[in-house]
């Protein structure tokens, strides 16, 4: 099986590929990145790797053929039959969720398979 997370280079989007490295670890599955913010690059698989050894070797990047990340997100659960989707969630104000919209709300309501989703670790000072 695999599983797709809800990549972006900030700090709830690598709260979602740790939650999904420990997730995957028992049966070794395959862990698939697509990004989940609009006109951005994931990076290189190496840069991955390197931050995330763990995953070496069963990690692939993919994006989906469509507009929104978030239908990118749930159109490559799909494809690929994932047991699972992960992202990450931060923190946003009603308002600016009626303004701009929520990739991870409609993540969950749109995804036909379970959805783990993750906070990343408060800041320390």
């Amino acid at each position: 099986m695999t599983l797709v997370v809800a990549y972006a280079d900030t700090p709830p989007g690598h709260a979602a590929v740790a939650a999904a490295v420990a997730e995957s670890a028992p049966a070794q599955e395959v862990i698939i990145l697509v990004p989940a913010v609009r006109g951005e690059a994931l990076p290189e698989l190496d840069a991955i790797v390197a931050r995330w050894p763990e995953v070496g070797g069963r990690v692939e990047i993919e994006s989906g053929d469509l507009g929104d990340p978030s239908d990118n997100v749930v159109q490559v659960a799909q494809r690929r039959d994932a047991r699972l989707v992960v992202l990450g969630l931060r923190a946003r104000t009603p308002v600016g969720k009626l303004v701009f919209g929520s990739t991870a709300q409609r993540i969950l309501l749109d995804a036909t398979c379970p959805v783990l989703a993750v906070k990343p670790e408060p800041a320390t000072t």
